[in-house]
């Protein structure tokens, strides 16, 4: 059964590079009726694309590191360790994402995509979802710093055995959600992946 909600008003509160919205609704209670009209601000963000590159033959994820703003509170530092990641642009399709991210964030190129997930990152206050995959690699010679320096972006990357990120998820040292989820997904999927390779 689909319940039905009523949007009352919507209001942009602030927009830049990212947008700020606040909705007056209501909707469907579980017990009958109806809930009074309330208000949510969301943070307007839509689909970022992630990937977790992944070379089977070494057994190598590719993992970046980089500086984190939203992260300034955490007791390690704002230095996370996390996928490839992007936000699509005007014309863009996820699998485009996928492959411009890899290239200018660790610099190497997918030889093939598989699907992960596609997920709300926190629906209870932003929009923004992610489309997550692991991207087939050859991770010899990758490495060094890479980035945009015209977005900012001073990334280190990072190849790492697969039993090591794994590891490192157990212990904690993993702290972004689209990161786990991957490293959680390809130590179920691993063997499956490896036993496809040709020869």
């Amino acid at each position: 059964m689909k319940y039905r909600w009523k949007l009352d008003r919507h209001l942009t509160l602030y927009e830049k590079y990212f947008r700020l919205d606040e909705y007056h609704l209501s909707h469907e209670l579980f017990a009958g009726g109806h809930s009074d009209v309330f208000t949510r601000e969301i943070f307007e963000r839509g689909v970022v694309v992630a990937v977790l590159p992944y070379d089977p033959r070494r057994r190598k994820v590719i993992l970046i590191e980089q500086f984190r703003a939203g992260a300034l509170a955490d007791a390690e530092g704002p230095w996370l360790i996390e996928c490839v990641a992007g936000v699509i642009e005007d014309g863009e399709g996820e699998a485009e994402v996928a492959r411009r991210e890899t290239i200018e964030e660790a610099g190497c190129r997918i030889q093939q995509l598989e699907t992960i997930s596609r997920y709300y990152v926190s629906p209870g206050g932003t929009t923004e979802h992610c489309s997550l995959f692991c991207g087939i690699v050859d991770s010899e010679g990758v490495g060094g710093i890479h980035g945009l320096a015209h977005e900012n972006e001073d990334i280190r990357v990072l190849p790492v055995d697969a039993e090591e990120a794994y590891a490192w998820v157990r212990q904690g040292k993993i702290r972004s959600s689209a990161t786990l989820i991957a490293l959680l997904w390809l130590e179920l999927n691993e063997s499956r992946l490896r036993d496809a390779l040709p020869g």
